[in-house]
Formats: C-alpha cells, sequence, structure tokens
C-alpha cells in the first residue's frame, strides 16, 4: 500500500528550483508503505486548487532601455565590470531582461544605490537630470514586471503553516486549549527575521511523517478518556510531606522545617519516621530560601500525576526572612512563586521542565494562594521562587562535594514558608463527554472498549451513514475556504474503506480526519488573489493567522458568508476586534520573537566573571522579555506615535526591573507603567534591557553589533554583509584598549569607514548600558583598572576590573553629532517616517509570508501619506497595511470607488 499526497513539487523538495514547473506531475508519492500506517489510512488526497508558483502565465515584455542602458555603460561599466568589478557587481554579466527574478533582484539593488546617492560615488559623474530620467525609466520597468507577477502568480507561494500555527489551529478546532504538539514538528526555518516566509516553508518527507504523528496524537488526545469523567483525587500534603528530603542543596539556609517561626533540625530518619507514622504536625512550616535552579529536590514526597492533565494547587504561605539564628520573621515585601512541572528524576532538573504562566506574590501575611499546572503522566511539580539565591558547589581536596549558600544579607535571607498544600485532579470537563470529544464524534452515544487504543467506542446501528455525517461535519468545522464535493467523496473513500477493513467507527473517522488534518487545504494557507471567487476566505485566513496564528473563528467566517467582510468599515472593525481578542497575544508574542528576537533572550549566559550580579538571574530575564512585549501591547492599544519606538517618558516594570534600572522601589511582580524622571536613559523600545541583551554575547558588548541591530531592526536600513577576508573586532576584556580605539584602527581603511559609519556612531550611544542593559559609566575588564570584589548571588567570590571611560558620543553619516543617547534618540525621533516605514515593511513581511516587493513601495508610500497628519500611529498603520493591496491581493473596495487605499 502506498499513500499518495499532492504536494506542489517545489514544496516537497527543498533543492528544486522554486521556478520549477511540472504541472503534469499530478500527485506525488511522499510516503511507501509502512508497517504504522497499515492500519492508519489507505490513501489520502491533498487537492490544492492553485498553485501559483508552477503555472504558466503570460509573458511580460520589460526591460532596461536602450537610452538606460547607454547612459549605465558611460558612467558605470568602467567599475562595474571584470573580473576586478567593484563589489562584485559586473552590468556586463546581468541581464537586461527583468523576467529574470536574479537579474531583477540585481537591478532592485541598483535602483535603491543610485537613489541613495551611492552610486556613482561622485556625484559630479550623474547629473541630477540624468539620475532622475534613470530612476525613472528603471522604477516604471520594475513597477511594470513586478506588478504583472503578482498578478499572474500571487505575492508567492501558497505558504504552510509553521509549527506554532499547527499547533494553535489544532488547539483551537479540538478544543484542546493546553494541546501540546509543537516539539514533535520539525523546527522552521527563518528568512528576513521571520519564521512565516513561504519560500523556506518546504514540506518533506520526514516534515510530512511528523505532521501526521502530531495531528494523531492531538485526535486521540480530543477523545473521551472514558464514558465518565475521571475522579478527581485530592490530595493534601502537610509541610513534612512537601519537600522530598530533609534538607537541599545549600544546607540549612537554603530550606529546613520550622515550628513557631524556629528551626526544627529534622534529619532524613525523622522524616521518614513521621511519614510512616503518619504523625504530621500541622503547625510544622517548610521554608525554602533558593531558587529552582540545578541541582535541587524541590518536590512534594510521593506525589506523581498518574493521569496526565490539569492539577490545581491551593495552598497556604507566608513570605519571610531568615535570620541569624534561623528564625523566621515576616518579610519586608512579597516573593513572586510560581511553579514547574517537571519529571521525578533526583536533583537533576535537566529536561522538560515546564513554569506556569502565573506567578503568584507571596504576601508577608498567612494566606491561601491557588494556581493549576499542566502535568504529562508520571510528572511532578517544584517549587520555584523566583529571584532567589542558589548556591555554589565546592570540591575541597580530599573532601566530599558540598554546596554552600551565599551569605545572609542584612535583614537576613527572604524566602516562603508554607503551611500545606492540597492538589486536585486531573481536572475533567465538567461537561462529559468533553468538548473536544464532541467536536469528532456529536453526540453520538459512547461506550467502554478494551480492543484498540482508544478507551471509548461509538454505538451506531448505522455506522455508514454516521461516518458521512460526522466526517462531512468535521470537514465543515476545519475548513478554511468551502471544500469541493469531489474532495469530500475522497474522504468519505477512505474512512468506508476502514470501516470495511473491519475498523472501529472511531478509528475509521481518526484515519479520515488525520488525512485532512495533514491535507495541503488544512497544511497551506490560500494566496489571496484578484478576481478569485475564493478571495474573502483568503483574506479571513490571513487576517487571523497574523492577529492570532490560528484558523478564523465563527464571527470571521460569518462576515466572509455575508460577503461583507473586504468591505471597509468590516475589515477595520474585525482587525480592531482581532487585537483585543485574547488570541492576540500570540501575535504579540511571535512577532516581537523574530522582529525583536526575544527568542534568543536566553542564548548567551552572563559572564560570571564580569558581571557576577546576574548569575542564574532568570527572573530578571523572563522580566526583560515581559517587559518588551507588554510595552509593544500597549503601543498597539494606545496607538502610540511610532517615535515611541525610540523615546518615551515611560517604561514597563516590576520589583526586579525597577532595581535593574535603578528606578524607585516596586512590590511585587506585575508589570505597570511606570513614569520616568527627565533626562533618563531609558524611554522607548531600543534601551530596553531585552534588546539591549540580544545584543550583547554575555561577555561584552559591541557598537558594531548594536549599532548594526538598530539601524536593520527599527530603523529599516540593513548594513552590507562584511568582507569575507576583513576579521570581526573583538572587544578587549582585559582592559588595554576601549572598544572605540579598536574600531578607529579598524576604520583606517576607507572602505571599512565607509560602511561602519552607517551603524557603530548608533552602536556607541548605547556603551553606557551592560550586557543586560543596566547603566555604566566605566567598562569592566578582567585586567587592568580599579579592583572590585565581593560575593554573588550564589555565594562565589567574585574579582573583576572598572576599566575605561564609556565614550557615548559620535556623528551621523549625515553630520548629526550627539554626546549621549539622549542626544541620540532626540536625531532619531526627527525622521519618523523612516522608522513607519520600517515597521510597515517589518509587518507585511510577518503578515503576508512574502518579502517586500518593489511593487509594494508606494502602495507602502500611500499608507505613510494616510498616517502622517496624526503622527504615524502604531495601530492606524497596522490597520491601514491590512486594508491595502499589499494585504488583500486586490484593491481594496474604497480605492475601487475612488476613495483612499
Amino acid at each position: 500500500m502506498s499513500v499518495f499526497l499532492q504536494y506542489p513539487e517545489s514544496r516537497v523538495l527543498p533543492d528544486r528550483s522554486p521556478d520549477h514547473c511540472d504541472c503534469a506531475a499530478g500527485t506525488r508519492t511522499l510516503i511507501d508503505t509502512a508497517p504504522r500506517f497499515a492500519r492508519f489510512l489507505t490513501w489520502s488526497v491533498l487537492i490544492l486548487s492553485a498553485w501559483c508558483e508552477a503555472q504558466a502565465t503570460e509573458a511580460v515584455q520589460a526591460g532596461i532601455g536602450k537610452n538606460e542602458r547607454a547612459l549605465l555603460k558611460s558612467t558605470c561599466v568602467d567599475c562595474h565590470s571584470g573580473e576586478a568589478a567593484e563589489a562584485k557587481l559586473d552590468l556586463q554579466q546581468i541581464s537586461f531582461d527583468l523576467k529574470d527574478k536574479t537579474a531583477r533582484h540585481r537591478w532592485v539593488q541598483i535602483y535603491d544605490r543610485i537613489a541613495a546617492g551611492e552610486m556613482p560615488p561622485d556625484p559630479a559623474d550623474l547629473s541630477a537630470e540624468n539620475r532622475q530620467a534613470l530612476l525613472k525609466s528603471l522604477s516604471s520597468a520594475l513597477l511594470q514586471v513586478d506588478q504583472a507577477e503578482v498578478s499572474n502568480h500571487g505575492r508567492g507561494p501558497m505558504r504552510r503553516l509553521t509549527r506554532q500555527e499547527y499547533e494553535q489551529n489544532l488547539r483551537d478546532l479540538l478544543q484542546l486549549p493546553e494541546l501540546d504538539i509543537r516539539d514533535m514538528l520539525p523546527a522552521d526555518r527563518e528568512r528576513l527575521h521571520c519564521n512565516k516566509v513561504a519560500e523556506v516553508l518546504d514540506m518533506s518527507r520526514i516534515q510530512l511523517e511528523a505532521y501526521l504523528d502530531a495531528a494523531d496524537a492531538a485526535l486521540r488526545q480530543a477523545v473521551a478518556s472514558g464514558v465518565k469523567p475521571r475522579p478527581r483525587k485530592l490530595e493534601r500534603l502537610p509541610a513534612t510531606r512537601m519537600f522530598l528530603t530533609a534538607q537541599t542543596f545549600g544546607e540549612r539556609e537554603a530550606m529546613f522545617y520550622a515550628k513557631d517561626s524556629k528551626l526544627v533540625p529534622l534529619s532524613m530518619a525523622d522524616l521518614n519516621r513521621i511519614r510512616k507514622e503518619n504523625s504530621h504536625d500541622p503547625a510544622m512550616e517548610l521554608a525554602i530560601f533558593r531558587s529552582a535552579s540545578w541541582p535541587y529536590y524541590g518536590y512534594p514526597d510521593q506525589f506523581k500525576a498518574v493521569q496526565p492533565g490539569t492539577y490545581r494547587l491551593r495552598f497556604s504561605a507566608r513570605a519571610v526572612r531568615q535570620l541569624r539564628d534561623f528564625s523566621l520573621k515576616p518579610a519586608q515585601s512579597s516573593i513572586p512563586t510560581n511553579f514547574r512541572a517537571r519529571k521525578r528524576s533526583g536533583a537533576d532538573v535537566s529536561g522538560d521542565v515546564r513554569a506556569t504562566k502565573e506567578i503568584l506574590d507571596i504576601q508577608p501575611e498567612p494566606a491561601i494562594y491557588e494556581t493549576t499546572i499542566r502535568l504529562k503522566q508520571n510528572e511532578t511539580f517544584e517549587y520555584s521562587l523566583l529571584g532567589l539565591p542558589v548556591p555554589r558547589a565546592i570540591n575541597p581536596p580530599n573532601a566530599p562535594l558540598y554546596y554552600d549558600f551565599p551569605p545572609r544579607p542584612e535583614g537576613g535571607h527572604p524566602g516562603v514558608a508554607f503551611q500545606w498544600l492540597e492538589i486536585t485532579g486531573p481536572l475533567d470537563s465538567e461537561v462529559w463527554p468533553p468538548p473536544s470529544h464532541r467536536r469528532l464524534f456529536d453526540e453520538l452515544p459512547i461506550r467502554s472498549t478494551q480492543a484498540g487504543t482508544l478507551a471509548v467506542e461509538l454505538v451506531t446501528e448505522q455506522p455508514e451513514q454516521e461516518a458521512r455525517r460526522l466526517l462531512r461535519r468535521f470537514i465543515k468545522q476545519a475548513e478554511r475556504e468551502p471544500t469541493p464535493e469531489e474532495v469530500i467523496q475522497i474522504y468519505e473513500q477512505l474512512v468506508l474503506g476502514e470501516l470495511k477493513r473491519g475498523e472501529p467507527l472511531a478509528e475509521a473517522l481518526l484515519s479520515g480526519y488525520s488525512a485532512l488534518l495533514c491535507s495541503g487545504q488544512y497544511l497551506y494557507l490560500p494566496e489571496p488573489q484578484q478576481n478569485s471567487e475564493q478571495l474573502p476566505y483568503a483574506v479571513a485566513s490571513r487576517l487571523s493567522h497574523f492577529l492570532g496564528n490560528t484558523c478564523p473563528d465563527a464571527e470571521l467566517k460569518s462576515h466572509v458568508a455575508d460577503g461583507d467582510l473586504l468591505q471597509p468599515m468590516v475589515l477595520r472593525s474585525e482587525t480592531e476586534r482581532l487585537l483585543k481578542a485574547e488570541s492576540s497575544e500570540a501575535f504579540v508574542n511571535n512577532f516581537t520573537d523574530y522582529w525583536l528576537s526575544l527568542k534568543d533572550i536566553r542564548r548567551d549566559e552572563p559572564d560570571a566573571r564580569l558581571y557576577p550580579e546576574y548569575r542564574f538571574d532568570d527572573y530578571l530575564i523572563d522580566s526583560l522579555a515581559l517587559e518588551t512585549r507588554a510595552f509593544f501591547r500597549y503601543l498597539l492599544e494606545e496607538n502610540l506615535p511610532i517615535t515611541a519606538l525610540v523615546q518615551t517618558d515611560f517604561i514597563f516594570a516590576n520589583d526586579r526591573l525597577a532595581r535593574h534600572y535603578d528606578l524607585p522601589p516596586l512590590e511585587g511582580s506585575r508589570l505597570r507603567r511606570v513614569a520616568l524622571p527627565a533626562n533618563s536613559p531609558y524611554g522607548g523600545l531600543i534601551t530596553q534591557g531585552a534588546i539591549l541583551k540580544v545584543t550583547a554575547n554575555g561577555t561584552t558588548t559591541s557598537p558594531v553589533i548594536r549599532g548594526a541591530w538598530i539601524m536593520e531592526r527599527i530603523m529599516g536600513e540593513p548594513p552590507p554583509p562584511p568582507p569575507p577576508s576583513v576579521p570581526a573586532v573583538e572587544p578587549d576584556i582585559r582592559g588595554a584598549k576601549t572598544i572605540r580605539d579598536q574600531l578607529a584602527q579598524h576604520t583606517r581603511d576607507p572602505v571599512c569607514a565607509n560602511c561602519h559609519a552607517r551603524f557603530d556612531p548608533v552602536g556607541f550611544a548605547l556603551e553606557n548600558y551592560d550586557i543586560m542593559g543596566a547603566w555604566r559609566n566605566r567598562y569592566r575588564s578582567l585586567g587592568q583598572g580599579e579592583k572590585v570584589t565581593g560575593i554573588d548571588r550564589a555565594g562565589h567570590d567574585y574579582a573583576y576590573f572598572i576599566a575605561g571611560p564609556v565614550d557615548a558620543g559620535g556623528q551621523l553619516r549625515d553630520g548629526r553629532a550627539f554626546q549621549n543617547i539622549q542626544e541620540l534618540k532626540q536625531l532619531l525621533v526627527q525622521n519618523p517616517r523612516q522608522l513607519a516605514r520600517n515597521f510597515l515593511q517589518q509587518l507585511t513581511v510577518y503578515a503576508t509570508g512574502t518579502p517586500v516587493r518593489f511593487s509594494d513601495r508606494p502602495v507602502i508610500e500611500s499608507i505613510l501619506d494616510q498616517c502622517e497628519p496624526d503622527q504615524y500611529r502604531v495601530r492606524d498603520l497596522l490597520l491601514a497595511l491590512v486594508q491595502s493591496r499589499i494585504f488583500l491581493g486586490t484593491e481594496p473596495v474604497a480605492a475601487a470607488k475612488g476613495s483612499e487605499s
């Protein structure tokens, strides 16, 4: 048996050219006979109604005119020809036929260099009149070809769902909000700082097999686990059962049992006796003073989730201070705490460790707290006190290894004292069968079964009739556009064939459902195209995946059915609604993960030699990422001007960030809007700690890296790639030379100087911020300067040196000078159109899954003209993009009636 899956040739085989056309190939055999598929499905036909990239279309006759060729020859060929051509640009070897995509890409680059005045380098070589004529001719030719290609082919190839999108689609379709199948799928490739670009989201045989596995796992998780909900077990743990051991790594200072706020020195033998005799003292408390970093035994005695599911944790606790005599006093502030799901594997917390999203701020007065946690089978959970110290390992000669706790600070070690904890679960749905099961099988009766892998089977005297009904019902729920009747019949044949082979009805239906969920119509998003009957469906899918990473919801679908989605007021209203919906968290998180590199926030650990204060400070790193996400959401919600990316008079902060940014103290983990003092070096996006961390390497900062990052991600001016023969400049951590001295020597070469002038000045202005975004006036080194010693938060001795002063001044390419970051920000906000243009370009790539095309440029400039009177506000820019031809694939309705687009 073989499984035939119809996929576009260029998506199946990554090594094939994207321009390859093989329409006669029909179906591709992706999976040959394999035992694991033998009872899974017989065949699945994936119908792709249009594959724009692979169809032949009318040729567009457009190229570079004779007059322009002559002008280029007289002006540019002397420098750009032959083996010694400057920048490896040989104009004599580039095709003048703009239908050639490679040639067209090169001509766009040439156009941009000429428009920027960089080519030719001597303005006298090309008069202003000739420059404008050349640009006009090039622009006209490039626009004609690009617009024709978009009209015939769409913006680009159909885009496969990313693994985040696939998981969220299944969560919503199957009503399994905590479904976790993302890691079953291969990681998606990135391009243009985005994971949604269609050209790199290919589909290999191995990937398809992973999608089949993931779909099958999701469907089986959706099926009822029995004819009745699983019994909820309530287990109440006294303090002496809340921790596996009598003490943890770090000795008594890290954790102990207490009564009447005094240490009770229990040994492991004492603890075992109490547990065996069930003689737990209700007045006893478990006091923890360390974070959950490895190694740790911070999980309950004898508890593990026999059944996977969601569990409720309810507990009594108070925030305390540990004094020198190991007595407990009320803490001076709250302690942020959450829980982490993990395996019971001794002290080792490596592997699959997942923190609860909710952070509880434990107060000094005893109180009852409640949260939920998702546990896999046989998992447990550990207490995770955020921002607390970590013990250090000491391995003395001829003595056993032990872990020492940091010295007790003035006022005592902060921690949490737990009195008791209740675990309730698994928390199955109050309605049974659960909503996920009803999605698959409606109200069909069920009964227990021991056959197969499902716990229940469907009860009906008309299995074939029910199979057809339920299959069509599921297709209707899953489809993003109407499914042709002939395709539905193919799925019916598959399911009915399984029934004839003796498969139970539920198993047969799951085969059909899985085939649908791994079909081209489900895995790929259609490209909106002008004059297509499917245009409203494609726009609805694009909008929902743009702002929610998921399929259109019922309200969005209703506007498609009513035929009014493309009406400007309706489209705007739906966009606004989706931005306010809970699902928009996926947009905020995913967009900032890639545009602002937040996904890399943990890429480099802070160097404990130079920055001991950041050792094991996960709470700070998490807070930095949350700050940037909260700030971006606030920009959208409040519709702030685009200049807020550079400068605001506020930030978002919690207790840890207030300390980090040297602001007045705050209480608790909740992020809130905090006003900044006058002339603060913070405010805006570019000086947030998360941005400054992802642009450092954990040991040093580099104005080259930071400056290039800001110019590309925020200002929209990506630097050219460095010459392969020129080594990177590595900051000298010995302190002998400053990075400015090193770069001054590096840029003596005029070629290097011209390039570095684009971004180094901006990077120098950020040198007052260390690797985590804290303010500094001098560098740190390991070799020269004033020595600083102490003991870090993990109890390690440290010694570093205060080296040379930071010089944050510079001069932009246009000659404007600044002395510090505040002055640089004042210069950058003077060009809000550039900031807005880049933001639109970043949104375009993310929303459409394609690079910004040459024919998009006039549309983007039109949007900028439209938003300029109101200061290019962030939400206005997004809304205008959704209303544009770039997003819709056709001219907006308003534009067709003579209104502005």
